[in-house]
Formats: C-alpha cells, structure tokens, sequence
C-alpha cells in the first residue's frame, strides 16, 4: 500500500487509477473534481453516493427510463439518447471548423467519442446481445490493445470525419430501434449469446441480454455528457479574448 504523509497534491490529476478502499485523513479537498466509476463514498462519516445519484436521476430522468426493464422505457430512453446526440451534432456543426476534432484537457474529441460508441455498438450489441461474429467497424475505437489486433478488423490509422461517423452511428441506431421495437421482457432475461471466442468484450459470458443492451445505453448517455461538458469548455476558450 503506498502512503503519502504531509505532502502537496495541488493540481495533481489521477486518471485511469484505481482508488478503491483508499483512504484521506486530515486532508484539505478544495474545488476538487471526482469523476468516474465511484460508490460507498464517505465524506466525513456520512455516504454520499445515495444524494448524488438521487441528484443525477433529478437532472437526468433519463436515467430512470435507462434501468428500466420494459421495453417501452428502453424505446423511450433511446429516442431521447439520440435526440440529445442529434442535439449536440448542430451545435459542433455552428462551433468554428473542426471543433469536432478538438481534445479538450486530453479528452477525446467528439469524433473520437463518437467512435468510441461505434466500437460500444459492435462489442455489445452486435456480438453480446445479437451473437454476431463479424469483425468490428474499422473506424471504431477500442481499447490500446484491442487496437492492435489486426484480425479484429479495427483501423487504428483511420481518421475519420464527423459526417462519416454519423452515417454508421445512424446505421447502428436503426438496428437497435428496430431490435427495441420487438423485443420482450422474456427475451431481455436471457442469457445473452455471446459468441465463444477471444474478441472484446472477454467477460461478457453468462450475462443477461438486458445487462448487455444496458452497456450500450448507459456509455451513450455517459459519453454525451463528456462529450457536453468539453464543448461547454471548448465554447469559452473560442470565446475568451486573444483566443
């Protein structure tokens, strides 16, 4: 276990690190910022996790409808994911040219993000909750070492623009519409069919198919949040004077 003892951590960011059962004794936490997978918080005796879902649940009801076991909720949970998507495509489109492709504070771009959820779609919905066996899109954005396994069929060179993206995000959005129109509450309790080899994800095996179609929907709402949240950032540094 690594300590730290009386020392300075101003400005330091942690990412991709895993915090669990660590613990702050005495610190100062000024204007800090937690973002990611976080539960059974205390802050001063008193768990947290139960306010601040409450309070995401209160800003974001779509997140009700995303846990949701009927399919009605599922219909209506997606077409407001895409409305919200479709949203934020007119306003990068009236950002300056190539905001699109901006990383903000190391972030991916929105083209990235929007790869990155091609990659989401073919991993659980085409393989875990339809069973397929076909290589993944090319343009889609996996992890490092997914991406450099040529026989997954990724393009880790591939460059694409925003309009060659959404055209297969728009694909992919009318297979689940088209899915989510028949499916039942019988059919969502099953076992998903995941085919039986090494291809992403590695432990989806004996899930339920809700829980794989709920992957899909929770990173598209996760995502369009990060995806907000760094053009909302974007935004001011373009607007800034001597930007």
């Amino acid at each position: 276990m690594r300590r730290f003892d009386d020392e300075d951590l101003t400005g330091t960011e942690f990412r991709e690190c895993d915090l669990s059962r660590a613990r702050m004794v005495g610190v100062v936490m000024q204007d800090a910022e937690i973002d990611g997978l976080v539960t059974n918080l205390v802050v001063n005796g008193v768990e947290v996790m139960p306010y601040v879902e409450a309070e995401l649940d209160r800003r974001h009801p779509v997140r009700l409808l995303l846990r949701s076991d009927e399919p009605a909720d599922l219909r209506e949970a997606w077409r407001q994911l895409r409305e919200d998507w479709a949203a934020t495509t007119e306003r990068v489109r009236s950002m300056p040219e190539n905001s699109e492709h901006h990383r903000v504070d190391g972030e991916w771009s929105m083209v990235e993000t929007l790869r990155h959820l091609v990659f989401v779609h073919d991993s659980w919905f085409r393989r875990c909750v339809l069973g397929l066996t076909e290589p993944f899109t090319a343009m889609g954005l996996g992890p490092p070492f997914v991406m450099d396994r040529e026989e997954d069929g990724l393009d880790p060179s591939a460059r694409p623009s925003l309009d060659e993206v959404l055209a297969v995000r728009s694909r992919q959005a009318s297979e689940i519409e088209t899915w989510l129109s028949g499916v039942t509450p019988g059919r969502l309790a099953q076992t998903a069919p995941v085919p039986d080899d090494d291809r992403w994800p590695p432990y989806a095996q004996g899930r339920a198919v809700r829980q794989c179609l709920g992957t899909v929907l929770e990173e598209e709402w996760a995502h369009h949040g990060f995806c907000r949240r760094d053009l909302d950032t974007l935004s001011r540094q373009q607007s800034s004077p001597g930007s």
